[in-house]
């Protein structure tokens, strides 16, 4: 992962101010190309681990049919009501589909983890529950850029 931001140096977040605040974000917007050019964008429910952003999404989507014809996505997390208040983090690249599609919940241990985090984070649970309808995809991020409006003085 490279962070390309080129300006706004003074107010991009570290990476633990990055991390911590992709842990505690509970809903990211996701944005897809379609084969005609059309963007398409949708809020999920995600999981960062430090080093990938994993999105758990329903296979007979819009989305989902997006990303099989064209992988690259952009993915824009934020927070804040005033303006001294926002900030954000978009990062963007190519989604990878991990594990059976859809997740039924067989065996695989790359998702060990993100499945655990997963649970935890929206179902206050240790195991993620699987319904059929949903799968994942790995966005490790060629570029991100972030923001934190508090950090501008005065």
């Amino acid at each position: 992962m490279t962070d390309t931001q080129r300006r706004g140096r003074r107010i991009m977040m570290t990476p633990g101010e990055r991390d911590a605040f992709l842990a505690e974000q509970r809903t990211c917007r996701v944005a897809t190309v379609g084969g005609d050019g059309a963007p398409h964008v949708g809020a999920l429910w995600f999981i960062w681990d430090g080093a990938a952003l994993w999105l758990y999404s329903i296979t007979r989507s819009k989305r989902w049919a997006q990303i099989r014809e064209d992988p690259r996505i952009a993915v824009v997390v934020d927070d804040g009501h005033e303006y001294g208040e926002l900030r954000g983090v978009e990062l963007s690249g190519r989604a990878a589909c991990v594990g059976e599609v859809p997740r039924t919940g067989e065996a695989c241990s790359e998702l060990d983890a993100p499945e655990r985090l997963f649970a935890r984070k929206y179902f206050g649970m240790t195991a993620m529950p699987h319904d059929g309808r949903h799968a994942w995809l790995r966005l490790t991020p060629d570029s991100v850029a972030s923001w934190d409006f508090r950090k501008i003085p005065g």
